[in-house]
């Protein structure tokens, strides 16, 4: 999978929000602790390959005990009793609990879960507070750990957010049109959402901006804005931004029914499936992983990549005893995905079917000539919705005349539009600014590019270079408001 824009690993809760700092450690797969320190406590979140499997908290009411206490498991008697021995000899309160019969072993593995659960969503509620992830091995000794994906943990965490000031200070403005993620790995995660928020999914169709959207909901303004907030936060809805209005895009879509649908496979079927496909990886052709033959047209690859996708998706391991499944399914829906960008694209698929038993063709763009004929395919390629090829063939023609800063401005626009190439997009947009450095246009973009990323010191200071040098622009003067 391609970089994320990075969000620092050190900071202030005040200019990259708990939700967007989740979300990039998960895309990324990391293994480390993340630290929430204000001047009253210290939390920590230990993530494996960007799963969140454990917390602690140096907060009292965090302690199990008195969680345990709080959600009516134990009485006020039994905790001090447990108190008193925990004293006298230093074992774990949970062990406590139930050699003194207070819990039995399965409502201590359900205490700790709930524990773990309370503290990383009691985060969610803060506003201030230094943050730091540092990468490494987490503790071992942990035997029950969470077993619960990121996209509902940020899920259920978001929902306790009741500030309307907050939401809408870390949303889009209002004038934004909203609709469905493109990304799979967003789209088919696994979240349970209620039935008020799948009741908004249709009618976020890329049509409507938010402001029509909580105006034609049946909740009212605060409800229907915390719920687009909720599935904005996940991924599940992103902004279609019109940063450049003379290319209409075709892009993908998928159905709600395909969203929505559960899996009714059987635990071991499915494994059997994903260690069939795994043992093979190596040895399928891209073809034969999307089940699409030479004929197959760009609507059946399309379909097929979004049925595997939601088949193989890496979420699904939670609910599956083994172990080893994430890895499996991880490498299974990278090829998956891999396979798609090359055979969505007419040019490429025929290209590809045509080069079994061929070495690769070596391309190279070396004149201006050829630059600019690059850069007309990419537009005509952005048109149909085929934004990785758009982006191969805008970087070919930017790599061939890099002097010129259209080249580098829509290849930053066709990264945008391809699942975790946000850094990419912003290397990009710099090598535009450093030919264009008067170009309010530009840092406008780039302003709009960390403003998705929450980074909103950042943006504000690109939306004001960008008025500096062009005063009546607009998507700098909508940024600025809606960061204030």
């Amino acid at each position: 999978m391609g970089r994320v824009m990075e969000i620092p690993l050190k900071g202030d809760l005040k200019d990259y929000n708990l939700p967007k700092i989740l979300f990039q450690l998960n895309r990324k797969r990391v293994t480390g602790t993340l630290s929430v320190s204000t001047p009253n406590f210290t939390k920590k979140v230990y993530m494996i390959k960007g799963d969140a499997v454990f917390a602690s908290s140096s907060y009292e009411d965090d302690r199990l005990g008195e969680m345990l206490l709080k959600a009516g498991k134990i009485t006020v008697e039994q905790y001090d009793k447990s108190v008193e021995v925990l004293k006298a000899t230093k074992k774990r309160q949970g062990a406590i609990l139930v050699e003194l019969g207070y819990l039995t072993p399965k409502e201590l593995f359900w205490g700790v879960k709930y524990q773990v659960r309370e503290i990383i969503y009691s985060l969610f509620q803060l506003e201030d507070g230094a943050y730091e992830f540092v990468e490494g091995d987490v503790p071992t000794q942990e035997v029950i750990t969470l077993k619960m994906s990121m996209g509902n943990l940020i899920y259920e965490g978001v929902k306790r957010i009741d500030s309307w000031t907050r939401i809408r200070r870390e949303m889009p403005d209002t004038g934004m049109l909203l609709k469905l993620s493109e990304d799979p790995v967003s789209l088919f995660q696994d979240v349970e959402l209620s039935t008020q928020d799948k009741k908004m999914l249709p009618l976020v169709d890329g049509t409507k901006t938010i402001k029509e959207i909580v105006d034609s909901s049946w909740m009212n303004s605060f409800e229907a804005m915390k719920t687009i907030y909720v599935l904005w936060s996940i991924g599940i809805f992103e902004e279609k931004e019109m940063v450049y209005e003379e290319i209409k895009e075709a892009g993908e879509t998928v159905s709600l029914e395909d969203v929505l649908q559960p899996f009714a496979e059987e635990e071991e079927a499915f494994i059997k499936r994903v260690n069939d496909i795994y043992s093979n990886l190596d040895k399928l052709r891209l073809n034969e992983l999307l089940e699409a033959d030479e004929n197959a047209d760009v609507e059946i690859i399309k379909k097929n990549y979004y049925k595997l996708a939601r088949e193989f998706h890496p979420d699904r391991y939670f609910s599956a005893s083994d172990t080893t499944l994430k890895d499996k399914l991880t490498a299974i829906f990278d090829v998956l995905t891999t396979a798609y960008t090359t055979l969505k694209d007419d040019s490429k698929r025929k290209e590809y079917f045509s080069s079994f038993g061929m070495p690769p063709k070596k391309e190279e763009v070396s004149t201006e000539e050829n630059a600019e004929e690059q850069f007309k395919k990419g537009i005509d390629e952005f048109k149909k919705g085929s934004f990785q090829v758009a982006a191969d063939l805008f970087e070919k023609a930017a790599k061939a005349n890099p002097k010129k800063s259209q080249y580098w401005s829509y290849l930053s626009l066709a990264f945008t539009k391809v699942p975790n190439k946000l850094k990419e997009a912003e290397d990009a947009l710099l090598e535009a600014i450093k030919l264009e450095p008067m170009n309010g246009e530009h840092y406008a973009n780039l302003g709009l590019l960390y403003l998705k990323s929450g980074l909103h010191k950042r943006a504000a200071s690109q939306f004001e270079k960008a008025l500096k040098f062009d005063p009546g622009n607009i998507k700098a003067q909508k940024g600025l408001k809606q960061i204030k």
